[in-house]
């Protein structure tokens, strides 16, 4: 119950960055710009995954992974990623 500082909060694992007040619009703007260019069906399956979480018990959210991989791999934007791998270059996800 007692207050906590980002740094100690950083150093406990709690968060993974810690940010300047002054720096923190340029941090939100590259995170922003990074989080573009990857698969949006993807992010949102992590995000349900995330969400989910909270109320499943581990056999129910493990069932929801392997369903939501599942889907993930049968994307354009999969099939992408893993060209782009293998072609050694940047991939360019569609959101699809």
């Amino acid at each position: 119950g007692e207050p906590l500082t980002a740094e100690q909060a950083l150093e406990w694992g709690m968060i993974y960055r810690v940010t300047d007040d002054e720096a923190l619009r340029d941090e939100a703007l590259v995170l922003a710009r990074q989080l573009a260019t990857q698969p949006t069906m993807g992010l949102g399956y992590i995000k349900r995954a995330l969400n989910d979480s909270v109320s499943n018990g581990f056999d129910e959210q493990l069932t929801l992974e392997r369903d939501l991989q599942r889907l993930a791999g049968r994307t354009d934007d999969y099939r992408e990623g893993v060209a782009a791998f293998m072609a050694k270059r940047p991939a360019e996800f569609k959101g699809r």
